[in-house]
């Protein structure tokens, strides 16, 4: 079945470049109508330019499609409203939420400043957290919203030199758990992508061959699904060069130890029960492992769970 978006909005930050202009394209050619978000600084987020949105925008208009270019910057709730407000004021409803926008400052833990640090947080957290604050209103009224979070596999499992990027990145899974619980009664589904994308962000990391085939397009692919009508949630798609995975944080069934037992010798003399992966599981909700928890203590002790 043929996936389209014909009388959908999406807003797709970073979208004057790379995995962000893929996305606002092949959304566009499937009949969405988009806002193409793009400051337009460097790489590091240096610097403004609305170029590149605006040259988006004449591509997705050759096509016959429609789109605004926005040049709000994520990190200030003011433009990123404004942004939205120009959304609704064009088409009436903002049905998708592509939170692509980000930057790069790597240095060793030990040499970065605390400055860089903060602002490569402030821009993939907190913009995909002022985005996302802005639109959710919009979506929980229609009962119907798609958002997508960017994600990586330095926050997933670490990168040298980039322990403010790895940070931020996990951060948005934070954030992805818990709206994916508060938006189920409306529908408003949330989801992430962990891309591997030949773009600026990466250039100048791998060679020229391996380049050419980490294409955005294949990234793109699986974001569009994410953001489908009859896409998951609460789903870490990893996506890169013709390769599609699901990430997963996993808990493993781990031990109980009575109330005399409970020291740290006895933690280390069962590391390797603790640390079995056999039948670990995948949690959706906090709740979950207080419940294995405290099934484990009720079950030693004989004491009943139920009022």
């Amino acid at each position: 079945m043929q996936i389209s978006f014909e009388n959908r909005v999406a807003i797709v930050t970073g979208a004057g470049n790379g995995l962000g202009r893929s996305h606002a394209l092949e959304l566009a050619r499937r009949g969405c109508k988009v806002v193409v978000n793009d400051l337009g600084g460097a790489r590091d987020g240096e610097g403004a330019s609305m170029s590149a949105a605006d040259a988006v925008v004449a591509e997705i208009e050759s096509l016959g499609g429609e789109a605004i270019a926005s040049g709000a910057n994520v990190t200030k709730m003011d433009e990123v409203q404004a942004m939205v407000d120009a959304a609704m004021n064009r088409w009436g409803r903002i049905d998708i939420l592509v939170n692509n926008a980000g930057i790069l400052r790597d240095k060793t833990f030990i040499k970065m400043e605390l400055s860089d640090f903060a602002t490569v947080v402030d821009v993939h957290l907190m913009g995909s957290v002022n985005c996302t604050k802005a639109v959710w209103p919009i979506m929980k009224e229609a009962g119907y919203g798609r958002i997508a979070m960017t994600t990586s596999s330095s926050g997933l499992y670490g990168n040298f030199g980039q322990s403010n990027y790895g940070a931020a990145k996990m951060g948005v899974l934070g954030l992805m758990n818990t709206l994916y619980l508060e938006g189920a009664k409306y529908d408003i589904r949330v989801n992430a992508l962990a891309p591997v994308a030949a773009t600026r962000m990466t250039e100048d990391l791998m060679p020229e061959q391996v380049l050419e085939v980490l294409t955005p397009e294949s990234v793109t692919a699986g974001l569009v699904y994410l953001v489908s009508e009859d896409g998951p949630n609460r789903t870490i798609l990893a996506a890169g060069a013709g390769g599609y995975a699901k990430a997963m944080i996993l808990e493993t069934q781990g031990i109980y130890l009575d109330d005399a037992e409970q020291t740290p010798e006895n933690v280390a003399k069962n590391w390797d029960k603790i640390t079995d992966p056999a039948d670990a599981e995948e949690y959706t909700t906090g709740s979950s492992q207080s419940i294995k928890f405290l099934g484990k203590a009720a079950a030693a002790k004989g004491i009943s769970l139920n009022r």
